[in-house]
């Protein structure tokens, strides 16, 4: 699902379980099915999005691509080396170059020191310039994202929402990194608040040029700044495409109710939803046989439950794992 032989960032068969343990021994019982053999390329300056409902496995994707939880198996490239196997000084200064906005911004930020204390602790670990030009690239970067230089001196406490994600951004930005895992960055901001840090965002990524990885569960969202957009479903990839295509043409049918649900910004416009999906996400813990999306599917056939389908590309750029789209449903 590449556009070019050399991506910057190349995840190959990503799996992470997460052991769910009990008894007297205290053994392996079931896995949650969190990432299960997610496979996607991301090109130097683009923005990739992933979205999905709650739970489908977006912010797992990307914290293990970063190494902030351990993968069960799979790959991840990056600039064509292979960043799983990276130790020691090699694996530091590649997190130089991998970088995240978290999701919460009251809740990633230490209460105990002062924003400038924060935004520059990855110069002050990685022993990057002298202490004057620390406190120099500290003020660039957050008069950069919209911050006065003297709040350096106050503590997060005292920002609004909006403020301490902007600290967020400051502080992923400062080792000028080149890629950018964006976990929900806008979610836990008001409305008001969200459309200016995602026009940051944007501009930070030419003028910085940066590629991002952008989760979200809003497409409305991923839309707005995504050149390619991913869709996730129970842990698995269910459709990759361009952002224009996603929203013209969605082949899944899961994409398909994604898009259907998204509000029309006019109130006197009406329309008749697409897809209405029955019933709940299935457990991670069990999840269906064949293909993960069956038991809600409107247009499921028997071969749905009994053989997974494979990620195909039905025109070009556009990839979808379905049986039921074009050529698939004539052959079965």
């Amino acid at each position: 699902m590449s556009q070019n032989n050399h991506p910057l960032l190349s995840v190959q068969d990503l799996v992470k379980y997460y052991p769910i343990r009990g008894g007297l021994l205290y053994r392996t019982v079931a896995n949650v099915h969190a990432v299960d053999h997610v496979s996607f390329d991301i090109q130097e300056g683009e923005t990739f999005g992933l979205v999905g409902e709650s739970g489908c496995g977006k912010t797992t994707t990307g914290r293990t691509i970063l190494r902030l939880v351990p993968a069960t198996s799979g790959n991840v490239f990056f600039e064509g080396r292979d960043f799983f196997k990276l130790g020691g000084n090699d694996l530091k200064h590649a997190r130089r170059d991998m970088q995240i906005i978290f999701q919460d911004p009251f809740g990633s930020l230490d209460p105990r020191l002062p924003v400038g204390a924060i935004i520059r602790e990855g110069l002050d670990i990685h022993g990057i310039s002298s202490k004057s030009e620390r406190e120099d690239k500290l003020r660039d970067i957050m008069k950069l994202v919209g911050l006065r230089p003297e709040y350096a001196k106050r503590y997060p406490h005292e920002f609004s929402g909006g403020q301490r994600q902007r600290i967020g951004i400051a502080r992923a930005l400062i080792l000028n990194p080149k890629f950018v895992v964006c976990d929900e960055p806008v979610s836990a901001l008001d409305v008001s608040i969200q459309s200016q840090v995602l026009n940051l965002l944007n501009d930070l990524k030419h003028e910085l040029k940066l590629t991002y990885l952008l989760i979200a569960h809003n497409l409305a969202v991923v839309k707005y700044i995504s050149n390619r957009i991913g869709v996730m479903y129970l842990g698995k990839m269910a459709e990759v495409a361009p952002s224009a295509e996603i929203y013209s043409n969605p082949l899944h049918p899961y994409t398909q109710a994604l898009v259907a649900a998204i509000p029309q910004p006019d109130p006197t416009l009406r329309r008749k939803r697409a897809v209405i999906l029955p019933g709940d996400i299935p457990s991670p813990v069990n999840p269906p046989s064949g293909c993960r999306f069956h038991t809600r599917c409107p247009i499921a056939q028997a071969i749905c439950a009994a053989q997974e389908p494979a990620m195909r590309e039905i025109t070009p750029g556009h990839f979808a794992a379905c049986h039921a789209i074009g050529d698939w449903a004539k052959a079965n």
